[in-house]
């Protein structure tokens, strides 16, 4: 069933005279095919209601808020199940069921998830509308229609209320347009996207995992060394003031293993240009400069003043439990960085810069460092507070192998987070040119999709 394009108050326009063939424009939307239908969400959805011979279990799903994920995961992270006598309040759903949240900011970011078809009846938080997809419509298909982020941005421009307390009235969200293609056609562009989720889903796990490694990788190289692990209960160590370490390796202070910095004022030399690292310029995940700012002298902020070179290590002062912290690249020798960062650079007869860098972002450094801190508003160290912080040093051949096991770790981890970006792309370029037709899927493969039931492409 869809609706008449004249119950919508939408008439044909022949503003564009390009009109693929088969495709109509409505007053208001993209051009569409003609065998795709304008319906208002209510018309293909309904909310949940309780029957009233419903007989509720001593304990029930519940589906808190902040189990509703914001990411495109579709079920949520956790059931809570509880007493149905203890149960104060709650909206009732069905597996099935697509909860969306309503109220601000949790539309705006995208909240919403379905309730798994296992659980037969649950409650969930009050400021989620629970959704039932009718026949018309593929629930998978609806599912990724409303996360679009033209979607959420209609809606949210239509939310009542108080600053900070909007909702969307139930109303608003049932008389919202969508553009419908015939059953297979979702189906197969519902299936589309989530291979595409699922590949980012799955480059996310390996992501994780291969953190989780890297974070064993530290605690055992810090710890023993390059002994196998296998061999490590039989390693000779030696208790010092920063944990058990090998026999044969010193404890530094940082500022007995690295160099004096200099300072500059760029606004001395108003028209020189300069790239500028502040502390928002630091990915705190990967530990890379993503970005930086080109400024002249005259326009310089005030804590531009810190020079740095390649292979410097810059490690923030300003609420250091962040971990801003980054070895310097190439591409930003002799420019600047703000005086929020200390900046480490390596007596090279010592210490390797890339080992230096990965010792000063263990947690067990950056506890040290944090408990030196000073201020409640906006927490942070001095330079000196950092310098005197104590690290292990091995030998430089050994330094120079840990450093090199981690960075392949690393190149590893950039690769994946790459592959994550770019599946991210596609799928917002497929999710935009597929629900607007703009990108129609090969007839061939949407025929696959005509007989099966929603189950089985889901």
């Amino acid at each position: 069933m869809t609706l008449g394009t004249d119950k919508l108050k939408f008439k044909e326009s022949n503003a564009d005279t390009h009109m693929p063939d088969g495709y109509h424009q409505l007053s208001g939307l993209v051009p569409l095919p003609k065998e795709w239908g304008v319906v208002r969400l209510g018309e293909v959805v309904s909310i949940t209601r309780k029957s009233r011979s419903f007989q509720p279990p001593k304990k029930i799903a519940f589906i808190p808020m902040d189990a509703i994920p914001d990411d495109g995961s579709f079920y949520p992270s956790k059931v809570v199940w509880k007493s149905t006598e203890g149960l104060s309040s709650g909206v009732y759903c069905e597996g099935g069921d697509i909860l969306f949240a309503k109220i601000t900011p949790s539309l705006e970011n995208g909240k919403q998830c379905l309730v798994p078809k296992a659980i037969r009846h649950a409650y969930a938080t009050t400021e989620v509308y629970p959704l039932k997809p009718g026949e018309q419509v593929d629930t998978f298909f609806l599912f990724q229609l409303l996360r679009a982020p033209w979607v959420r941005k209609y809606l949210a421009e239509k939310m009542e209320g108080s600053t900070g307390r909007q909702r969307l009235a139930k109303q608003a969200l049932m008389n919202y347009p969508i553009a419908l293609p015939p059953l297979p056609e979702q189906r197969a562009i519902a299936h589309v996207l989530r291979t595409v989720q699922e590949s980012k889903e799955a480059t996310e796990k390996a992501i994780s995992a291969l953190h989780e490694l890297k974070k064993s990788l530290m605690q055992h190289l810090f710890t023993y060394g390059l002994v196998p692990p296998k061999k490590a209960e039989h390693s000779l160590l030696k208790n010092t003031q920063i944990g058990r370490l090998p026999k044969h390796w010193q404890v530094v202070r940082l500022d007995d293993i690295t160099e004096k910095t200099t300072q500059l004022d760029p606004r001395k030399t108003p028209d020189g240009k300069f790239k500028y690292i502040d502390v928002s310029s630091i990915n705190n995940r990967l530990y890379r400069i993503k970005h930086f700012t080109v400024y002249h002298g005259h326009s310089a902020p005030s804590r531009a003043r810190k020079h740095i070179r390649e292979k410097d290590v810059i490690f923030a002062t300003v609420r250091p439990y962040l971990k801003r912290i980054a070895l310097v690249p190439r591409e930003v020798d002799g420019e600047i960085c703000s005086t929020a960062f200390c900046v480490l650079r390596a007596k090279r007869a010592q210490i390797m810069p890339e080992y230096l860098f990965y010792a000063v972002t263990r947690d067990e450094f950056i506890k040290a460092v944090v408990a030196r801190q000073r201020g409640s508003s906006y927490p942070a160290v001095t330079d000196k507070d950092v310098k005197q912080s104590l690290i292990p040093l091995p030998p430089l051949p050994e330094q120079r192998q840990i450093a090199e096991i981690l960075q392949a770790v690393d190149r590893k981890i950039e690769a994946e987070e790459n592959r994550k970006a770019a599946l991210e792309e596609l799928f917002k370029s497929l999710l935009r040119e597929l629900m607007t037709a703009k990108r129609r899927l090969p007839k061939e493969f949407i025929a696959q999709f005509a007989d099966k039931k929603p189950e089985e492409v889901s």
